[in-house]
Order: C-alpha cells, then structure tokens, then sequence
C-alpha cells in the first residue's frame, strides 16, 4: 500500500516561535504562510506542519499522490483503494471518504495508542 508523502502535523501556540524553533534545527519554510495560521517546514525529505488554532493535538499525516515536494507521483494508490483495504482488515475508521467520488479526499483513524493518523488525498 502506498500512503505517499509523511509530515508530522503538530498544533502549536506559538506559529512564529515554532517557526524560528525549527529553522534553528535547519528546516525552511516550504508552504503555507502566517497569515493562514500554518506553515510546512521542510529540512531535505523530512516535513513537519506547524499549525496555530486549527486543530487540538499532532497529527501523523500520509498524502497518497504525493512525493516530500509536493509532486504528483506517476503511481499511487487512491484513497478509497486504501480505505477499502483498511476496512477489509477491520480496521476503525474516524472519518472516510466518499467510496462514490474521485480525486481529493481524505479518511482519518488512530492508532492503538489513540494517535491520528490523517490520509489527505489532493489529487
């Protein structure tokens, strides 16, 4: 099963403090912007979301589609493929998408640990 692109989704207090917190680690600014409350830090293919105000806890984040760049990959498997993989495993799901619908969607779940774990499609 190909899940694509990782990122760590962390909710923080602080956007700019987080900021310059993981640009001393060496990551720079890859998308997003302060204005939007969040920013994608990129340090080669190690991504981390910095996320003020949108959401309560981290998220562990999966883009089927995608590489680290943000580059649609000439194969991968579509979100409702893995959905229906995870459900044939029994695996619970917090959110699913659509299983009539194509392109972007997303399905969300946690671990046995109670972890999020969120597959966000955009293609």
């Amino acid at each position: 099963m190909k899940l694509g692109a990782f990122s760590v989704s962390l909710s923080v207090k602080d956007l700019q403090a987080s900021k310059a917190f993981y640009e001393n680690l060496g990551f720079t600014q890859f998308a997003g912007s302060m204005e939007q409350n969040y920013l994608i830090m990129k340090n080669e293919k190690t991504l981390i979301g910095l996320f003020q105000g949108m959401f309560e806890g981290n998220i562990l984040t999966f883009n089927p589609g995608w590489d680290e760049n943000a580059v649609e990959l000439e194969s991968f498997d579509d979100i409702r493929a893995i959905q229906k993989h995870l459900k044939s495993k029994g695996v619970k799901l917090d959110a699913e998408a659509d299983e009539n619908s194509s392109g972007p969607a997303s399905l969300m779940l946690r671990d046995p640990d109670g972890n999020l774990i969120l597959l966000d499609q955009h293609l």
